[in-house]
């Protein structure tokens, strides 16, 4: 297990999904971060000005990209600009993610290269790739073509897994380790998921973490008007473990588990 002194925190940048009556809101971004290592999950619409008030962004050791849905991925379009022209020298910053980004991302601009002058952008490994004092493992899950669940840990202990946006929960249990903090959307909240959407709601959440027994449950991605404290009622009747709805700003102590 990782040492007594290990220290790994998710700090929730952005939390919404494509769009939200919240002034507050801001597209899927989640900044995981050890002692060491400091690695984020997504970068969606509005979240750019939270990552540069939580840390430089160009001290960043990886991004990971869930899938290409622009709600979790077009402020990669500020990150790119303030690292090409905020510092005194240029600066890069590695992106994992599916394969046509770099492609999507240059086509905004019109212009062949343009991601590349600062993202470099590289596919999913298969299996687990060592960035710092963490690991990242990735499994295709339910959603887009090209949809993927991450899980980022240390070396040796618990970590978080992250479902992106994700049509079928058992699409998880593959990543999913004895006292992971599970952050998983739920879009649809207490439910039901209308017929053809790829997402999730409380009880299938539920039903997941029959199986799973993770250590916590953070639930996140929540619609726009859907009521906030049903699902985390729902998941509390089956899962005795802490079960909250996060909120951009939250800062979680991912060693902790109470």
């Amino acid at each position: 297990m990782a040492g007594g002194d290990f220290s790994l925190e998710l700090v929730v940048l952005g939390a919404g999904p494509a769009w939200s009556d919240r002034r507050d809101a801001a597209g899927a971004a989640y900044l995981v971060q050890s002692k060491q290592t400091a690695i984020l999950l997504d970068l969606g619409q509005g979240s750019f000005p939270r990552l540069i008030a939580a840390i430089e962004p160009s001290t960043l050791d990886a991004v990971v990209i869930s899938h290409l849905h622009p709600d979790h991925f077009i402020d990669l379009v500020p990150l790119r600009h303030y690292l090409a022209y905020q510092l005194d020298e240029p600066r890069h910053v590695r992106v994992i993610a599916p394969a046509g980004l770099e492609s999507r991302i240059d086509a905004l601009h019109d212009r062949p290269g343009f991601t590349a002058e600062t993202l470099d952008c590289e596919p999913f490994a298969s299996g687990q790739a060592t960035i710092g004092d963490l690991t990242v493992e990735a499994r295709r899950v339910r959603h887009t073509a090209d949809s993927h669940a991450i899980r980022v840990a240390p070396l040796d202990g618990p970590g978080l897994v992250y479902s992106g946006d994700c049509g079928r929960a058992a699409d998880l249990l593959p990543l999913i380790r004895p006292g992971d903090t599970l952050l998983v959307e739920v879009s649809f909240g207490a439910g039901p998921v209308p017929s053809g959407s790829e997402h999730l709601d409380a009880p299938a959440i539920s039903e997941l973490v029959r199986s799973a027994r993770p250590g916590r449950v953070l639930l996140t991605h929540l619609q726009m008007g859907l009521d906030r404290a049903a699902p985390v009622q729902i998941v509390r009747e089956v899962f005795d473990g802490p079960v909250a709805l996060v909120e951009p700003g939250d800062i979680i102590d991912l060693m902790e588990q109470g």
